[in-house]
């Protein structure tokens, strides 16, 4: 599952924000960051509040007095809250709020996001590219311009937007 993730963050923000001064490139890595964890086949810090608290504390304190900078890498730690819920890492108590309802929930189970059958998984992964032909369609990202837009900028056609 990798279109799921990346398709779910940019719709969720897209949802919730609105903006055009997103950088949609920085919440999808934001998105698929915690996949990186799957290395190990155990969940691990990115996969708890705690590290998408860490991240954004981090981004916060990094960029003081460089707000565009700041304003793209909010984009990660965005991504990885997203993650968060979509992933379901939010229905094991023990490692969403690691270490607070103790230590034992980090690298103790399966990575939740794979702990589905298989045709689950599969279905996931074919909304998730169902949602990225939207967004397609929906910014005519076919169109040379608006694919350079958000490749170059992470931004999406603002006249598409609302």
């Amino acid at each position: 599952m990798f279109l799921f993730f990346v398709a779910a963050a940019v719709l969720g923000v897209l949802m919730v924000f609105d903006s055009p001064a997103v950088d949609y490139r920085y919440v999808a890595a934001g998105a698929v960051l915690p996949l990186a964890e799957g290395v190990t086949g155990r969940p691990l810090i990115l996969h708890t509040l705690l590290g998408s608290v860490v991240l954004l504390s981090l981004v916060m304190l990094s960029t003081v007095g460089s707000r565009l900078l700041r304003r793209r890498l909010l984009g990660v730690p965005i991504g990885t809250f997203v993650f968060l819920v979509v992933s379901g890492a939010w229905t094991r108590t023990e490692l969403f709020w690691w270490p607070v309802a103790g230590l034992d929930g980090i690298a103790a189970a399966p990575l939740p996001e794979f702990d589905r059958p298989l045709a689950v998984l599969i279905l996931f992964e074919l909304l998730g590219v169902c949602a990225a032909g939207w967004l397609v369609h929906r910014f005519e990202l076919t169109r040379a311009e608006n694919r350079r837009l958000l490749f170059s900028s992470g931004r999406l056609p603002g006249e598409h937007l609302r």
